[in-house]
């Protein structure tokens, strides 16, 4: 999916201009997602045994893929231990899986010694204040999103907001973007990126 120059410049918020995005998404070799409240709508359902099942999107298994087939890794860490979890990451071929991380900030800097990369090779999608941390770390040389459904001031820190929810393709919509960005020209100058406010795309 290849969108055009005006679906491109829209979602980015002020102070980041299309070019910039442009040139941080040529950078990204890992995408890393929270899981509840962005690959999933932030419910689940439990039994008396406990957790029974989560919801996860299929367009968001896409959009692994088509990042995969860019060269683009992808990871999900979470605050939760979850069977769940661990067999959406199985069946998407995950190499990056983390559960039940306290310090996502401290996780995010394991990940990127270990790898050999630095903060302008990852993007990261979250939704609540405990992702907070790795957005900021990633605010001045990184890529970062949120659901539309995600807390405001969670939103406020991104550089791109979806229009989908959590669980319901918001994942999808945040690879398209950067993969949209790689693809776009570098050459526009930046005068003609930055809208006022942030504005949302919807999925083709």
């Amino acid at each position: 999916m290849v969108r055009s120059d005006k679906r491109v410049l829209e979602g980015l918020r002020p102070g980041v201009s299309a070019k910039e995005a442009a040139m941080r998404s040529r950078r990204i070799s890992l995408v890393l997602t929270d899981c509840d409240g962005v690959l999933t709508d932030n419910g689940v359902y439990y039994s008396d045994r406990g957790e029974v099942m989560k919801r996860f999107s299929i367009r968001d298994g896409m959009g692994v893929e088509r990042l995969r087939a860019a060269g683009i890794e992808t990871g999900i860490m979470s605050g939760e231990v979850s069977p769940s979890i661990l067999k959406r990451a199985e069946k998407l071929r995950l190499q990056h899986v983390y559960l039940g991380i306290a310090d996502k900030r401290e996780l995010l800097f394991t990940v990127l010694a270990r790898h050999g990369w630095v903060v302008d090779n990852v993007a990261f999608m979250g939704d609540d204040v405990n992702d907070l941390p790795v957005i900021t770390e990633l605010q001045a040389s990184g890529l970062t999103a949120a659901p539309v459904d995600a807390l405001p001031c969670v939103r406020q820190a991104v550089h791109y907001v979806s229009a989908a929810s959590g669980g319901c393709g918001a994942f999808r919509d945040f690879a398209e973007w950067i993969l949209s960005h790689r693809l776009r020209d570098i050459t526009l100058s930046a005068e003609h990126a930055v809208p006022p406010l942030v504005r949302h795309t919807t999925m083709e």
